[in-house]
């Protein structure tokens, strides 16, 4: 058995340099290269820190060991004990900040030898992302995924710090609670101890840092772990964490401010950015208004344009026929496209019409005059009006879609990111937060001819819509019946956006019992389905429950937004696929058939 006590390391691999020069160090680490040269032999040594060079010298080491330097292999993990000596003049390795020394060694243990590793531990690995996650101990040995892991921890450690200086307390909620609708399928565990009941792993810590607001506790965090059995994307994991907070006694203002001050102390500590406060605030109407997206990227132009009041009376029908049936006609000018070929603005109108338009016309504006697939159906006052409209330039281009509002802006919003990503569009600045605020309450599920929650279902209405909560249980629903009381409900939500990703989600709650059971009332919850499952919750707002509200930053999107991932795995050590399976460790698995028939499960057949 190895004798760690005389192997321990006296410096990890990435911290010696021209100063520590005759100095005696062990170090312990992966062999991350070998080279032999003959007599002398080197290896490159890693670990978390750096790369250190290791050189196996026959005058410092006896035969057998020299030997043994030469079998040494990749990932061979082992304990060097030598002398630091700077490297011969013109041999220093300047992208190291070990770079201009080596470690002369003068004994070695091979800790634990290592199978051939099915890929390279290096940052640009020619493997699938299964294999990598399959082997995910290897993958987190690449210096790209330690390093965003490591930056995961500062930006916690950051935020942990910053909280507790403006007097939050971390406190920590339960895992196994009961099962509410919050808007995913929850993930049930079975109770050994109470046959036929069953625990939910919580969506988010929602009620219960309610609860700690009734308890007295006014400012609450807690890194809160997470779990929602829905459809996966990148951006999206079965298992996450958010930071989530709640305080008493505040209003929007309050919650956004604290926010701001977190991520400019954390912005400032981790990556040594200084934000701009506060950041731009814009109404849920004005972003949907001006970007088709509630979650726009601010960090371009490319603003959605409204040409209905030009093109009411136009004799192109596809048009006037749209403004006539309540439609919009709306666009967005790309500055310097005019250049686009007939094949790239093709592509453009493929990703409108897959975000539910008919089609998608253009205007470009050249030195010979205007490139149009729709010119010749406008008359040249209505092409100068657009011209004037978008303020268009020689070079420039715009992209036209007709339909319904909410359709047009799906489009343009889908035209405008494709731009952005395809094209070398300008930002004006590198960090794009904006809050979002003032969403509808309530939005209408036309499958169900009924009321959803738009976000959460214990969101308080502005003071003066709590009458037209009462006023649409005298109103027929109709879902052409735009004005439905319960559509006009304006929602104390606010969600914080970053670079176009919605990062954090939050809202003032309601705290008095009758308006949260009148909510219940509008989205069809019985009486009995509510005591069922949010009586512990209303029983609670009846104890003197102060007015209170939070936001919950989501902290996997955060760290792959500022560490340039294309997905939220590349900054969770142990992330699960698309179709939510561990390859690792092969989880989920079946159980022991004891296991459930202790539970008293049995397994149907679908």
């Amino acid at each position: 058995m190895t004798d760690l006590r005389k192997l321990k390391r006296t410096n990890t691999c990435g911290e010696l340099t021209a100063t520590d020069e005759g100095k005696r160090v062990i170090l312990n680490g992966w062999v991350n290269a070998w080279r032999d040269h003959g007599g002398l032999k080197f290896i490159d040594l890693r670990d978390r820190y750096g790369i250190t060079q290791v050189v196996f010298n026959p005058d410092r080491l006896p035969p057998e060991k020299m030997k043994e330097a030469g079998k040494l292999r990749y990932e061979y993990v082992i304990s060097v004990g030598g002398i630091v000596s700077k490297r011969p003049e013109g041999q220093e390795n300047r992208n190291r900040l070990t770079g201009e020394i080596e470690v002369i060694a003068e004994s070695f243990e091979v800790l634990n030898p290592s199978l051939t590793p099915p890929f390279l531990v290096e940052d640009d690995v020619d493997a699938s992302e299964e294999l990598r996650l399959k082997y995910r101990y290897l993958d987190l040995r690449r210096p790209i995924l330690r390093d965003k892991i490591i930056l995961r921890h500062k930006f916690t450690m950051a935020v942990r710090k910053y909280l507790d200086s403006q007097g939050f307390l971390e406190i920590e909620t339960p895992l196994l609670i009961k099962s509410t609708p919050e808007g995913a399928r929850d993930y049930i565990v079975p109770s050994r101890t109470n046959p036929g009941k069953f625990y939910a792993l919580p969506q988010s810590p929602q009620l219960f840092k309610q609860i700690l607001m009734i308890s007295g506790f006014d400012k609450y965090f807690q890194m809160a772990r997470c779990l929602r059995d829905e459809d996966l994307r990148s951006d999206r994991q079965p298992e996450h964490t958010q930071i989530d907070m709640e305080m008493s006694f505040v209003t929007e203002e309050d919650v956004w401010g604290v926010a701001e001050g977190m991520f400019s102390y954390v912005f400032e500590k981790v990556l040594g950015v200084s934000l701009d406060t506060p950041f731009p605030r814009m109404s849920y109407q004005e972003a949907v208004e001006r970007y088709g997206s509630d979650k726009p990227d601010i960090r371009y132009g490319l603003e959605i344009i409204d040409l209905s009041d030009l093109l009411k009376n136009t004799e192109f029908k596809v048009f006037s026929g749209t403004i006539a049936g309540g439609g919009k006609i709306r666009g967005i000018k790309f500055e310097g496209g005019a250049g686009l070929s007939r094949k790239e603005i093709s592509s453009l109108e493929e990703v409108a019409k897959s975000a539910g338009v008919k089609g998608l016309a253009y205007i470009g504006l050249t030195a010979e005059g205007f490139r149009s697939s729709i010119s010749k159906f406008l008359s040249e006052e209505e092409l100068k009006g657009i011209e004037k409209r978008f303020d268009l330039k020689v070079g420039d281009i715009c992209f036209i879609a007709a339909g319904d509002f909410g359709i047009t802006g799906a489009a343009l919003d889908a035209v405008r990111r494709e731009i952005v990503d395809k094209y070398d569009i300008p930002k004006l600045n590198e960090w794009g937060f904006l809050w979002v605020h003032t969403f509808p309450l309530f939005e209408y599920n036309e499958s169900e001819n009924r009321y959803d929650a738009m976000h959460n279902i214990v969101t308080a209405p502005y003071d003066d819509d709590i009458p037209l909560l009462e006023e649409g249980f005298n109103t027929d629903i109709n879902k052409g019946d735009y004005n439905h009381p319960w559509r006009k409900i304006r929602a104390r939500q606010y969600d914080l956006v970053l670079n176009g990703v919605e990062i954090a989600s939050g809202g003032i709650r309601n705290h008095k019992r009758e308006i949260q059971e009148k909510i219940f009332r509008v989205l069809g919850f019985s009486l009995q389905r509510v005591e069922k499952m949010f009586g512990f919750l209303l029983r609670a707002l009846e104890y003197g429950a102060p007015p209170h509200g939070g936001l919950a930053p989501g902290l996997d999107r955060i760290v792959a937004i500022i560490t340039g991932s294309e997905s939220i795995r590349d900054v969770i050590a142990f992330p699960k696929t698309t179709a939510a399976q561990s390859l690792m460790d092969e989880a989920p698995s079946e159980v022991d058939p004891s296991q459930l028939e202790e539970l008293g499960l049995k397994i149907l057949k679908r």
